[in-house]
């Protein structure tokens, strides 16, 4: 595996844009999804935890699984006996989880997934019956949101087609929905929320 977030890893916590989002993503799905103590989450692309803490308190668990062991590393610091994340450092498309979730969360990740049909197969079958999915990305844009597009798959997602490839993996209620708004130099980018259930 790839690990495109080696030197990222050490500063991504101190990118305001960043950890404000994923508040502002926390909040979101907090507001669609009734959580409670008795869930097992799993935190896509968990990355250092930014999403993952904020749910945390909510559930019982949350897991978190990433394919740069860096990102990970710094997640492990930021655990404690009373807010744990347990990880995975694994590809779960090549290499799927066996175990099943209440639900999975994601936070501006899936835009670095090259195949949509494999990951939503995939995770179709990690999901409990009756769980959901919560994934957080950006609208389509024009390929300028990074500055280097290594590893970036998706300039963004319309809406449109993103919901068809969630329906025809067998999930059902898909509702997406701006939920943010990135403002930067040149242009602003919009952030939606895609959920649905099984």
């Amino acid at each position: 595996m790839q690990d495109y977030f080696k030197e990222k890893a050490q500063n991504w916590d101190s990118g305001d844009i960043r950890v404000k989002g994923a508040k502002i993503i926390a909040d979101a799905i907090e507001k669609e999804i009734p959580l409670h103590k008795d869930m097992e989450i799993l935190d896509f692309g968990v990355g250092t935890g930014l999403l993952g803490f904020s749910i945390a308190p909510k559930v019982k668990q949350v897991y978190g699984v990433d394919t740069s062991a860096k990102m990970l590393e710094k997640l492990q610091e930021k655990n404690s006996p009373d807010l744990h994340i347990q990880t995975y450092h694994q590809d779960i498309i090549k290499e799927p989880l066996k175990q099943q979730f209440d639900g999975l969360i994601s936070s501006m990740t899936l835009h670095h997934v090259e195949d949509l049909d494999a990951f939503f197969a995939a995770i179709y079958k990690n999901i409990k019956q009756d769980g959901f999915i919560a994934i957080a990305d950006l609208e389509s844009e024009d390929g300028t949101f990074h500055s280097d597009n290594t590893g970036v798959h998706h300039f963004g997602f319309d809406a449109q087609t993103l919901r068809d490839i969630v329906q025809k993996h067998g999930f059902e209620d898909v509702k997406i929905e701006n939920i943010n708004t990135i403002q930067k130099p040149h242009r602003n980018f919009g952030v939606f929320l895609l959920t649905a259930k099984k």
